[in-house]
């Protein structure tokens, strides 16, 4: 779609649709999220639990504002720089793939593949790679999730592993307990076990490689597909840098922000706050505001755009606040928590935590 340079939507926060996505290891109940979402899902496999509550997936479509009805991937390639951003193509795919994840049992053991390998060899699945981050909504006592490689693990070892059915024994467990956040760059080997709730934030890309799926098969009893030889590929046997973060915390708007990480994909943050509070948005990128916990009004004023109007919110929802959206209001009316993602620039955004006197140390990865 061609965009129209001249073309100047109304300026106001606007909601977002989910898409309901089916996975094997799914769970029976979206609770507390989605308590009246569907059970199960047609797909090609047979009827499925749903496993994944996409946010921001291309076929995701506007709820309200200036691009009601439209699917996010039509509405981002015809967005001026007043929605999207001065610093953020439109041309390219929109950047940012949020999600929440049910998993009733294990995930397979898999890794996602880093921008240059999937640039020269995915392009027909979009030809990016996938880093992302996790953060734990919701987890049940003895919850854990097995991210990177035990030192000493190789790719001769490994390999061997697979074939023998012990991969899990590489992977370092890592318990989890709600509030969690854990980083698993691209080329991390990684499962996620049952009893979470998760909300992952990560380059807008679905690709996967599976190495190990605990002998599962289909509802219609074929096999799962694994791609052992692509997952070699793209395996980081080398220094790990996934895991759980450490995020830098500071008291604001009489509450909590949690500076998780913030990488050249994405930065991340929970905002917790029980008053209301006033915002503005930075011209350079627009912003995507989660719902964890809480409800309340988000508000904004009228400009020559548009009028003045407000809007309920409640868990589970995405809300995109335009680039150019000077300000703006969230009003709760019970404590609250969001996650905050955007696409930063990484030494301003070190240069504004240093003024706010938080160590940069371990959120911002260059």
């Amino acid at each position: 779609m061609t965009r129209d340079p001249h073309a100047q939507p109304a300026l106001r926060p606007a909601r977002i649709e989910p898409i309901f996505v089916p996975r094997l290891w799914g769970a029976p109940s979206l609770a507390p999220l989605f308590p009246g979402a569907p059970k199960l899902k047609k797909s090609k496999a047979g009827d499925l639990p749903i496993g994944e509550v996409w946010l921001t997936g291309d076929e995701c479509r506007f709820a309200d504002g200036p691009f009601a009805g439209q699917a996010l991937s039509d509405a981002w390639h015809s967005m001026p720089a007043s929605w999207a951003g001065t610093q953020i193509d439109t041309d390219a795919p929109f950047p940012l793939l949020t999600k929440f994840l049910f998993p009733a049992q294990k995930l397979s053991v898999q890794v996602h593949p880093g921008d240059d390998y999937a640039r020269q060899n995915e392009a027909a699945a979009g030809g990016k790679g996938k880093t992302e981050i996790w953060y734990a909504v919701a987890a049940q006592p003895g919850a854990e999730v097995f991210v990177g490689l035990k030192s000493g693990v190789n790719s001769e070892n490994f390999r061997r592993a697979i074939d023998d059915g012990s991969v899990e024994d590489c992977l370092n467990r890592v318990p989890i307990a709600t509030g969690d956040a854990i980083f698993v760059p691209s080329g991390t080997a990684h499962t996620i076990g049952p009893g979470l709730v998760l909300c992952e934030i990560q380059e807008n890309s679905d690709l996967t490689y599976r190495v190990y799926d605990y002998g599962r098969r289909n509802p219609d009893d074929s096999t799962r597909e694994l791609h052992v030889e692509k997952a070699m590929a793209v395996l980081n046997f080398a220094e790990q840098r996934s895991g759980k973060v450490r995020p830098a915390r500071a008291a604001a708007h009489g509450g909590e922000i949690a500076h998780f990480i913030a990488c050249k994909y994405f930065a991340v943050e929970k905002w917790e706050f029980a008053a209301p509070i006033d915002l503005r948005t930075e011209p350079e990128h627009f912003e995507l505001w989660i719902v964890v916990a809480g409800r309340g009004k988000i508000a904004w004023p009228g400009n020559g755009l548009s009028a003045a109007g407000s809007a309920d919110f409640s868990p589970g929802q995405v809300w995109f606040v335009p680039a150019s959206q000077t300000n703006w209001r969230i009003e709760p009316t019970a404590p609250t928590s969001m996650l905050h993602a955007y696409v930063p620039d990484l030494q301003r955004y070190a240069a504004q935590l240093a003024e706010s006197g938080i160590s940069a140390e371990g959120v911002v990865v260059l």
